[in-house]
């Protein structure tokens, strides 16, 4: 039963990452209801947003993986490679900035 109950999670996409959303979800939080227990990757690359130019993914405040299962009542943040600070004691995604300025 708890499988196919709806849930929602409150998520904000940061900086370039907006790019990527349809106008009416930019630079705001927004709700999205899903049923099960997706995961956070899946979710993302539904709503068109790259994995490949997210650098930090918190969830409550705590760094973590795409494959992180979504339960329902979370609040998501999703940054974009960051080029001037170092923040790979924080993030848990692998990976390295896309720009060539900053390297880890």
């Amino acid at each position: 039963m708890g499988t196919d109950m709806q849930h929602t999670a409150e998520f904000r996409f940061y900086e370039e990452l907006n790019e990527h959303l349809p106008m009416r979800l930019r630079k705001r939080s927004f709700s999205i209801d899903f049923v099960g227990t997706p995961e956070f990757g899946k979710l993302c690359t539904a709503l068109g947003v790259p994995l490949a130019e997210i650098d930090l993914l918190l969830i409550d405040g705590e760094s973590s993986r795409f494959e992180r299962r979504l339960q329902g009542d979370e609040r998501v943040a999703v940054y974009p490679v960051f080029e001037r600070f170092d923040i790979s004691p924080l993030a848990r995604l692998p990976g390295r900035p896309l720009c060539p300025v900053f390297r880890r």
